[in-house]
């Protein structure tokens, strides 16, 4: 499978980005999937419910299975975090996984920058940046990137770009 990137400050654009692209690429007939990095304290489950209790009740893995979706979540139970190329082991076969964070993983990414909301370069550790998205006409090198500067609301031409950087079809 290949992996690609999106990252960035908080408050950037991320998620609308990886939404679009993932939306433009599925139509153009890819199979795309996402891991997202979460930094705070998530819970996809409710309180009350079933599958809440049976966590609640100590259980490492709960799979919550239904005709529409099945979820499997895992407590860590003060085990570490896993790193990415652990989690990516745990998705299907698709033509492109579309990481959201991540920032210190070393797949190639977009980071995109909203001059407003974060003026910062990443660290060093944030490499490879290989592009930068933005709706503003900044300078790729100021962040660290000796790669293009792409329009942020240019979903084909960020697409374009992704699909060429990983060497998949460009499929219309």
């Amino acid at each position: 499978m290949k992996v690609f990137g999106i990252t960035g400050w908080k408050n950037s654009g991320k998620t609308t980005l990886v939404a679009d692209l993932v939306n433009h690429l599925s139509g153009r007939g890819l199979k795309v999937s996402t891991i997202k990095h979460a930094h705070c304290n998530f819970d996809i489950d409710k309180p009350g419910t079933d599958s809440f209790k049976h966590r609640e009740a100590g259980a490492q893995q709960v799979l919550l299975a239904s005709s529409n979706r099945w979820a499997l979540m895992h407590e860590l139970r003060n085990d570490q975090e896993p790193e990415l190329d652990e989690l990516l082991q745990h998705l299907e076969p698709v033509d492109l996984v579309i990481v959201e964070g991540f920032k210190m993983g070393d797949q190639p990414k977009i980071q995109v920058v909203r001059p407003q909301n974060n003026t910062e370069r990443l660290p060093e550790d944030a490499q490879p940046i290989v592009a930068i998205a933005s709706d503003e006409q900044v300078e790729p090198a100021d962040y660290g990137c000796s790669g293009p500067l792409l329009p942020l609301n240019d979903i084909p031409a960020i697409a374009d770009f992704i699909l060429g950087y990983c060497d998949l079809p460009l499929q219309n």
